[in-house]
């Protein structure tokens, strides 16, 4: 069986679709096969805020705390956010080159943002992903992985992992034998 894959699979149901200009076109040619999840809160440790929001849809008020200054004029995106209570927005679809790993490698290749999908979590390196999160991951990690089969456990990374020494996350708290033990069932 052949799949036809239509532009309306590029976005996952079960999002919310957000407006967001900080993506372009992959290269040509171009297989997507690694998916690489994140943490962000904004500020750092708080969660529910709007900020996140703000800042993939290039809205952030920088002025709104004092360690958003670093955050002037930043354009990054991820495909993805799930929030604490699981709900997903999706910000860039998955056909498209989201601008979330930066300088990085995945084995000898460089430029992961060309190759890859970015999940990210709400979240931190060190407080424990709630059950809800863990379930929406699965959710979009199955929906992702029909879209591009290439995509494989072993092609499912941190952030840490292709950029070590510059990224931690999803840090220690990420309970990834529980994730792709979900992921398999």
């Amino acid at each position: 069986m052949v799949l036809r894959v239509t532009t309306s699979d590029f976005y996952l149901p079960e999002a919310r679709q957000r407006p967001c200009t900080f993506f372009d076109e992959r290269p040509q040619e171009m297989d997507v096969d690694l998916l690489v999840i994140h943490n962000i809160s904004l500020p750092a440790g708080q969660f529910g805020t709007e900020h996140v929001d703000a800042l993939f849809t290039g809205e952030i008020d920088c002025s709104a705390h004092p360690s958003f200054t670093d955050l002037k004029g930043l354009k990054v995106s991820a495909h993805c956010f799930i929030q604490r209570n699981g709900a997903v927005l999706q910000y860039v679809p998955f056909d498209k080159r989201a601008w979330h790993a930066g300088v990085s490698e995945f084995k000898g290749r460089s430029r992961c943002n060309d190759f890859s999908i970015g999940i990210e979590l709400e979240g931190t390196d060190t407080q424990p992903y709630t059950d809800e999160q863990y379930s929406s991951l699965v959710i979009c990690t199955q929906y992702i992985m029909q879209l591009y089969p290439n995509i494989t456990p072993d092609n499912i990374v941190g952030h840490c992992d292709i950029a070590p020494g510059r990224k931690t996350d999803p840090g220690e708290a990420f309970a990834w034998q529980k994730f792709l033990t979900l992921l398999n069932e």
